[in-house]
């Protein structure tokens, strides 16, 4: 008979959805149970989509100005032989999640409290200051681009609008968005991971209409995913080592744990978490960048052309597929990468520092902490100062690999996990992957940290 985790002073679950809308957490535990129960796996996913959420959000995350960057650069100069590195990346990025969510759903537990109290004090102050400074300073790329991109699709109707109202909407935007997450009913942080679905859903279908407009090469399409081609110069090696260990953020190893607290997600989640994972983080990622690849490989590979960033992307679409969808549509799923990700910086800061601070959630020292993130729209009007995104990101590329050690000895600690750690074969091929997942990432930041250098 399998025991429950070793009981301690660790601080548990979230004062969201568990202590304000209690009987819509039980009735939705009950639905999971006559889920779970059901024979077959396609009957239990039908079950699953309407209560996925938390994989969403990460999807919102990891899907901004970096990864159109990182795809544009890709597709541009290599065509489709770096289809592979995007869901390799992402695999491994997502095994490591899973760790965290057994970890979480057996548990209960505040991941930041137990890296103090299960690691080391230092550890958790750590992570915290890192996912901060990252979450404020990639604000800054996220209204710099999401502002050019909304500028350039009022060009195409002929009108001229400066940045700060423009920047001024994004703020207000996100702000409302991100706000409406912390209101303590079920059916808010419903609607505020549903805003984001229906976003990166929206997202993936206008880069996927460039695709069609712009047609698909299908043999150079399945050697991209399947031969897995590694350049041989030092430009093509250092974007492959460097797209293996970036899909996943630091950052996003603090968010992942705590959305699935504030939905008071618990054991009966787990085929649930499994799902969402699958369908929420892995395919969405997959097939936005998949398919910014594929339009960049088929228009701006074949004239040999090298572009600064996605509004160029635009411009050089235009002759080949249309106005329309060269400057409206692809310029739209840009602008849902970027507002998303601006959402979720905010959420971000908004964790981290009532963790540290101990403010209540949904509070005005909660919402205030929120906003610190948007000291970013300065990026809207000034570029950054060179040092500071090398400084934070040589600071992040060395928590990532830490962040993930951690989260590998806490699903090997029987203090804490007690036997619920895996063991045997599955706890053996388990232990393989994450160990990969850590080489990955390890690597990746070693390359990206020698680039800053």
């Amino acid at each position: 008979m399998r025991s429950s985790p070793p009981k301690s002073s660790l601080k548990r679950g979230l004062p969201l959805v568990e202590e304000r809308d209690k009987d819509s957490l039980k009735r939705e535990k009950e639905y999971l149970n006559k889920i779970n129960a059901k024979p077959h796996f396609w009957q239990r996913w039908a079950g699953f989509w309407n209560l996925s959420g938390p994989g969403w959000i990460q999807s919102a995350l990891t899907l901004g100005a970096g990864s159109a960057g990182s795809a544009i650069f890709a597709g541009s100069v290599f065509g489709y032989k770096l289809l592979w590195v995007q869901p390799v990346a992402m695999f491994l990025g997502v095994m490591m999640f899973a760790a965290i969510g057994h970890q979480l759903l057996n548990t209960r537990a505040r991941p930041y409290d137990v890296f103090w109290k299960k690691l080391h004090p230092s550890l958790a102050i750590l992570w915290g200051i890192n996912v901060f400074l990252a979450s404020v300073v990639w604000q800054f790329p996220q209204y710099s681009l999401g502002t050019e991109v909304i500028r350039d699709m009022f060009d195409v109707l002929g009108a001229s609008v400066p940045k700060a109202p423009i920047a001024l909407f994004i703020l207000v935007t996100a702000t409302s968005i991100c706000w409406s997450y912390g209101k303590g009913k079920r059916k808010n942080i419903r609607l505020f991971e549903r805003i984001l679905k229906y976003m990166l859903l929206l997202m993936v279908l206008s880069f996927f209409l460039v695709v069609l407009k712009t047609g698909i090469n299908w043999k150079a399409l399945f050697k991209g995913f399947f031969s897995f081609h590694i350049p041989s110069d030092k430009e093509g090696i250092t974007i492959v080592l460097g797209q293996l260990g970036a899909a996943v953020g630091v950052n996003m190893t603090f968010l992942y744990p705590y959305t699935m607290l504030a939905r008071g997600w618990s054991k009966e989640h787990k085929g649930l978490k499994n799902f969402d994972l699958g369908t929420s983080m892995f395919l969405p990622y997959v097939l936005a960048t998949s398919f910014v690849i594929i339009a960049c490989a088929n228009t701006l590979h074949v004239q040999e052309v090298r572009v600064e960033n996605a509004v160029d992307v635009a411009h050089a679409l235009q002759p080949l597929v249309g106005l329309t969808v060269g400057r409206l549509v692809f310029s739209f799923g840009i602008l849902s990468m970027c507002l998303t990700t601006a959402v979720i910086e905010m959420l971000l800061c908004g964790f981290i520092l009532s963790e540290i601070f101990q403010f209540k959630y949904n509070g005005w020292a909660y919402k205030a902490s929120t906003m610190l993130a948007n000291i970013g729209i300065i990026g809207a009007f000034y570029s950054m100062p060179f040092w500071l995104p090398v400084l934070t990101s040589s600071f992040n590329l060395v928590m990532m690999p830490v962040a993930y050690v951690c989260f590998f000895i806490l699903q090997n600690k029987k203090s804490y996990l007690g036997d619920k750690v895996n063991q045997g074969i599955k706890g053996f091929l388990w232990n393989a992957v994450l160990i990969l997942a850590i080489l990955a990432v390890a690597a990746g930041a070693a390359v990206k940290i020698a680039s800053l250098l």
